[in-house]
């Protein structure tokens, strides 16, 4: 950005930068480029917060640019990450308050051929700790980076738009009056109004983002090696899939990368090229060349920039799949809309943290999908004599076509699927064993820990079908999710020497043999587990119910109990009970959420 604006003739903007790359000779090169340095936590400093917002408002009324980051840090897992409210809050503020009198916001959208940090992406998603910038890192690093086929960088820009047009409108659809005064005080109902108006703008932003955004020939490229079935594909097959993604693309209202009038085979072998043979490898001497997925994890980045074009379908797909795992002919292979309905409203609900779903509703955006999908030939609709939707099949000429398209969609949800199924077995670890009282809480750090523990051990012992799986950033998404849904209790204390910790809910408790003290398959948390992996890719040892119930249910009893001995151990780092204070705004919290659940409902897609 700072180089198009230097092109271009405008001011550098300032850009919003995590004091993390403040370090010697390059943060003084990155203040003097723009940067301006902010804690990554503010915590409860509101003379830190109001030096900000002072700062702020200072740069905004002299008109100098400023850039900030919608998603507020890297994905590192490939996907659209919802926005992030912090500094957009701070801007708001800055004209609901009057101090100034307008911004005009332009969103951007930039891409890459190759992403540089996949692999250290991948190491922190496997558990290893992010390792802090410092000056000897980024003199060794760079001379490689340097040196590497990066392939090309696409910029776009969205047509940019008044914040204060932007607030005017939102106040009149809402039925609020315009006055800054009104909106100044500091009371419930303002405060709410704020926040609402936040969150529109920043889906706003992010959806504008999106609009502009492009496809890259990798992210093709990464896509179809990973929903496919097979080692590896040929290259006319390879190319074949291509021109159907990029047609579905656009069918879906986005936009692939262009390059000149250069033919497609030119295209996707340069982007074969950037992507190195680390991450795809080519077997010669067969009687075609034939491409393969080297390393799936680093990959599955390139996949999931495509993903929110397709989520919907592929929800869609999940859902029908618990029916067409069944086998059998066609007729048995067929869902009702209602069981389709509610499984795709119980997949949107725990994806919530995970993707960003059209606002329209869940009726209006599932018929859209459904008729979409009927008009691509990928299923068939059966309506009544009124013309309403009651059962949906696999069309007759995709299951010519051996199902490539409708497991395409498949492919792209089922490692999601995955972990979210892995996060709840983990939970069931969570149970106290017999005789341990259930007030122990356990550290939010080690729970997850432990549940990539069990991911990685299950996937080298056949019952998880993606390693990606066992990433961080997504078990911790299905983590909050539980958490919002009243599956466990999550509790900080004011001391930051001690960790946030969290418990099983009691309702959700699981039951133990009173006898031998194994865990039970049985059970209001059970049942929520099977309703994940009835949409499960079903794969080596999946289809023997008895795999999960008995050996997968012991190894995570195996590992909660070590859990609960490290908690109850004398000299525990963390204090595994709740003091008084704690235990009371925990009990304001849980009547505060259940009210809110009641309220509120499920999402909708």
């Amino acid at each position: 950005m700072q180089l198009i604006c230097y092109r271009l003739g405008l001011a550098l903007p300032v850009v919003v930068a995590g004091d993390n790359l403040n370090f010697p000779v390059v943060g003084s090169f990155l203040q003097h480029a723009g940067a301006m340095w902010i804690r990554r936590s503010f915590g409860n400093d509101t003379l830190y917060t109001t030096l900000v917002q002072a700062y702020i408002d200072t740069l905004l009324q002299g008109g100098y640019n400023f850039e900030c980051f919608i998603e507020g840090g890297r994905s590192r897992t490939g996907k659209l990450l919802s926005p992030k409210f912090g500094i957009l809050s701070f801007i708001l503020d800055s004209l609901l308050s009057g101090r100034v009198e307008d911004a005009v916001i332009c969103p951007v959208s930039t891409q890459y051929d190759k992403v540089i940090e996949t692999e250290g992406y991948v190491t922190e998603l496997l558990g290893v700790p992010k390792k802090k910038e410092n000056l000897a890192d980024f003199l060794s690093g760079g001379s490689s980076v340097l040196s590497l086929k990066l392939g090309r960088v696409d910029v776009r820009f969205h047509e940019p738009w008044s914040l204060r047009k932007f607030i005017d409108e939102q106040l009149t659809k809402l039925n609020k009056p315009l006055t800054n005064t009104s909106l100044v005080m500091d009371t419930p109902e303002n405060t709410a109004l704020r926040q609402k108006l936040l969150r529109i703008m920043g889906y706003k932003v992010l959806s504008d983002i999106n609009d502009v955004s492009v496809v890259m020939p990798t992210a093709l490229i990464g896509t179809v090696l990973l929903t496919l079935r097979g080692r590896g594909v040929g290259k006319a097959e390879l190319m074949r899939r291509i021109e159907w993604l990029i047609a579905r693309v656009g069918a879906k209202g986005g936009r692939v990368a262009h390059f000149g009038n250069a033919p497609l085979s030119d295209v996707v072998e340069r982007g074969l090229d950037v992507l190195g043979k680390d991450l795809v490898g080519v077997i010669q001497g067969l009687a075609e060349p034939t491409y393969y997925a080297v390393d799936r994890f680093q990959l599955s980045f390139y996949r999931n920039m495509t993903i929110h074009l397709f989520i919907l379908e592929a929800l869609v797909s999940a859902s029908m799949y618990m029916q067409v795992k069944r086998g059998g002919g066609p007729a048995h292979q067929d869902i009702s809309y209602t069981a389709l309905r509610d499984q795709v409203l119980f997949l949107s609900s725990l994806f919530r943290g995970e993707f960003i779903f059209p606002s329209e509703g869940l009726a209006t955006n599932l018929e859209r999908t459904l008729t979409g999908l009927e008009n691509d030939r990928v299923i068939t609709l059966k309506r009544d004599e009124k013309g309403a939707i009651f059962s949906i099949g696999l069309a007759d000429e995709e299951r010519l076509a051996g199902r490539e398209n409708y497991d395409f969609y498949c492919f792209l949800i089922w490692p999601f699927i995955e972990a979210s199924w892995l996060a709840a077995i983990s939970i069931m670890g969570l149970t106290p064993p017999l005789g341990q009282k259930d007030d122990i809480w356990i550290e939010v750090t080690k729970a997850q820990n432990t549940a990539q523990l069990l991911g990685k051990t299950l996937y080298h012992q056949g019952d998880l079908s993606y390693f990606e799986a066992v990433n961080k950033e997504t078990l911790k998404n299905s983590y909050q999710r539980f958490q919002e849904e009243g599956i466990i209790y999550t509790v900080k204390s004011k001391d930051s020497k001690v960790p946030p910790r969290l418990r099983l809910a009691s309702e959700w408790t699981p039951s133990r043999d009173p006898k031998t003290g194994e865990l039970q398959a049985s059970g209001r948390l059970w049942d929520f587990i099977e309703r994940i992996a009835s949409s499960r890719r079903e794969g080596k040892n999946r289809r023997d119910g008895a795999t999960v119930s008995t050996r997968v249910l012991r190894l995570t009893d195996l590992l909660g109990r070590k859990l609960f001995d490290d908690a109850a151990a004398p000299g525990s780092q963390a204090d595994a009970k709740l003091s008084d204070e704690e235990a009371a705004k925990l009990k304001v919290t849980v009547r505060a959420e259940r009210r809110r659940r009641k309220l509120e409902g499920r999402a909708h897609l």
